[in-house]
């Protein structure tokens, strides 16, 4: 009898457990943070009852839930409860200090860029969509000023501009202005290219307008108005590129290809091997889903006979300065880089943020970003969660037409719904293909 009842308490016990909800986020039973909200997301069993702080909270078909909590200044409780339990977690929420920091003004000095592709900035921040051009390495600039990290550029009397002082050089080097040695134009079928030269490597502007691109070469220290300008047209569908060699730059405003056959589209499945992404209410994680969405979308667009490449065609580390130089190696003309998304710190109601979103950088992506967001909301039914700019790594160059597509949310309960079925994996693959597809032909 006494054995009987033995088995009989293990297996209450093992029924509990199967019954028990399970947590993916947070992982950790206390946190500090400065965070406005907590956010629970897991599995669990509608049968469960579950309760957030008092709330209950919305099972999805497939077990699917997920919850925020407004956290106040300093310790928070919150307790999930449940028919066979409760867990308690705690929050500690601190307020970031605000530091102002004041611009310190100082006389004339001068600078040499560090490396390649040094971001020059419209203000003293290290993210956003802040960046004005990417400078060479040995470029001259003069500063004048600095506000934390970052010292302030002289351009021309009306322009200045920001660069990180770990991305800089100061020197004694006296004060001397570059000479203009020539300015040449040439006009292919595809492209249109301007060359201008100098002395010495000056800092530039990029300015992305409704009809035409302009280039602007500044020397300091020849005046306060010293600024080269060069006007090229742009068509419909264009990407441009800046080059420096001997002194000389080159800007190259070009055509995307209209024969499908001489397009070159790389297909980037996003994060892969030790990088998992996203993690879902039901443990998925994201660089799984990635990857099969990405080869149906290159297996689709090679039967259109577009010269297809993929970043990863495996579970691999591929860094995301490999992702760019791939699609450059390879003169890209498309460049996708496929996700799916996750909810941050946000308000109370998560389940409003669900559907498919692309994001482009350069004004040469949008088009592309709208034609893909279209057809996939189309195709697989998601809510459209918009065209968005982004500073994302991967879609920063200009060289290609670069998007990144967040085809669902993986913490949200309904969009679990979508991206865990098959039938929904292949809808959304031909969308992103239509939306690529619709915009090279038009």
């Amino acid at each position: 009898m006494k054995r009987l009842l033995i088995l009989l308490i293990f297996l209450f016990i093992a029924v509990l457990k199967g019954d028990c909800f399970e947590l993916i986020m947070p992982t950790e039973r206390k946190n500090v943070t400065t965070n406005d909200y907590a956010f629970f997301y897991g599995k669990a069993k509608s049968a469960e009852d579950l309760t957030i702080n008092g709330h209950s909270i919305y099972v999805a078909p497939n077990g699917a839930f997920a919850h925020t909590v407004k956290l106040q200044e300093g310790e928070n409780r919150i307790m999930i409860k449940t028919l066979y339990g409760l867990l308690l977690y705690k929050f500690y929420k601190t307020i970031p200090e605000k530091l102002d920091i004041p611009t310190e003004d100082f006389q004339n000095a001068k600078a040499y860029v560090n490396k390649d592709n040094t971001p020059l900035r419209s203000t003293p921040v290290d993210a956003g969509l802040n960046r004005i051009s990417h400078l060479f390495g040995g470029t001259h600039l003069i500063v004048n000023g600095s506000k934390g990290p970052f010292y302030r550029v002289v351009l021309s009397k009306d322009k200045e501009a920001w660069i990180a002082k770990k991305d800089v050089t100061l020197t004694d080097e006296g004060f001397y202005p570059a000479d203009f040695i020539n300015m040449n134009s040439e006009r292919f079928k595809n492209a249109m290219i301007q060359t201008i030269s100098f002395s010495k490597k000056l800092p530039y502007t990029i300015e992305d307008c409704e009809k035409e691109i302009i280039f602007r070469v500044y020397n300091p220290e020849l005046s306060d108005e010293s600024i080269y300008n060069l006007n090229i047209p742009k068509p419909a569908k264009y990407a441009y590129t800046v080059t420096l060699d001997e002194g000389q730059y080159t800007f190259k405003v070009r055509k995307l290809p209209e024969n499908l056959k001489e397009t070159t589209v790389v297909i980037d499945a996003g994060h892969g091997g030790s990088e998992k992404g996203a993690v879902g209410c039901l443990g998925d994680e994201e660089k799984n889903i990635n990857l099969k969405i990405a080869s149906l979308v290159a297996d689709y667009l090679k039967r259109q006979d577009l010269n297809v490449i993929m970043t990863r065609e495996i579970d691999a580390d591929v860094s995301l300065e490999d992702r760019v130089k791939i699609a450059k190696e390879n003169d890209a003309d498309i460049f996708v880089s496929i996700h799916l998304n996750s909810i941050g710190d946000v308000p109370m109601d998560v389940h409003k943020k669900r559907g498919t979103s692309v994001f482009y950088f350069n004004n040469s992506s949008k088009k592309l970003a709208e034609s893909i967001e279209r057809h996939v909301t189309h195709q697989a039914g998601t809510r459209d969660d918009g065209v968005q700019t982004a500073s994302f790594a991967v879609i920063r160059p200009t060289e290609y037409n670069a998007v990144l597509v967040e085809a669902a949310y993986m913490t949200n309960p309904m969009d679990t719904m979508l991206y865990t079925n098959d039938k929904w994996i292949q809808k959304a693959s031909k969308g992103i293909s239509e939306g690529i597809l619709q915009y090279l032909k038009k």
